[in-house]
């Protein structure tokens, strides 16, 4: 999607424009992406150099170059951090440097490799808390996971894949009814649901994803049953 790779057959378009006619740079004004393993983009001394270098590079004026960073350093809470080296901080404000100097060049679309490796509960909901305003911002965010409790609780669309195909297309509810699919993506869908495919005998739903949403039904079936009685 943003010209790192080139289709070895067919075409791909992003924004209406086939990728095979676009460079790297080109492309990179349309879709960002952030590497699984930050340190992988990480080179400039501080975290500040670090988020100005993809509008410079993208050829921004330069009190756009300030106005995009300081809104990504914001997005990203680290406006305190402006001069640390990056390379010095923990692995979750690396992760967290790594979006924003892609936050920065603006893109239409922003790609997430494994955003939540690595981190702790509570760096994970302060991450999607700021991806999720990104989204609301306007960017198109597509997240390449393993972890189905994140795909539950922040995606809208779904798409299961395995030796380069798409197995699934749906929304999380749909795509987690089915674990034959799950499983040849080696995906395990979260304890939860794996629960209540145990309980659908009973008359649970299969495709349930919070344990808020398992306790209701479970609390209406009980109250089902003390109505017969």
């Amino acid at each position: 999607m943003n010209g790192l790779l080139r289709p070895t057959s067919g075409y791909l378009e992003v924004a209406g424009k086939n990728t095979a006619d676009l460079t790297v740079a080109q492309l990179a004004r349309f879709v960002g992406y952030a590497f699984q393993n930050p340190d992988h983009q990480l080179f400039s001394s501080t975290v500040e150099e670090e988020v100005r270098f993809g509008p410079k590079s993208l050829g921004y004026p330069s009190q756009d170059v300030v106005r995009l960073s300081e809104h990504a350093l914001n997005l990203m809470q680290l406006s305190g951090l402006k001069k640390a080296p990056p390379l010095s901080l923990s692995l979750g404000q690396r992760r967290r440097i790594s979006l924003a100097s892609v936050i920065a060049m603006d893109p239409q679309v922003i790609i997430l490799d494994e955003p939540t490796t690595g981190l702790d509960a509570s760096e994970i909901a302060s991450l999607m808390e700021n991806i999720d305003l990104l989204n609301k911002e306007g960017h198109t965010l597509i997240l390449i996971t393993h972890d189905m409790r994140l795909v539950a609780e922040h995606a809208k669309r779904v798409l299961v894949m395995s030796k380069g195909r798409i197995l699934l297309d749906s929304d999380p509810r749909g795509s987690f009814s089915d674990l034959d699919v799950l499983r040849q993506s080696s995906l395990e869908p979260p304890p939860v649901t794996l629960l209540a495919h145990r309980l659908q005998e009973l008359g649970v739903p299969r495709d349930i994803f919070s344990p808020e949403e398992l306790a209701e039904n479970v609390v209406r079936l009980l109250g089902r049953g003390g109505d017969n009685q």
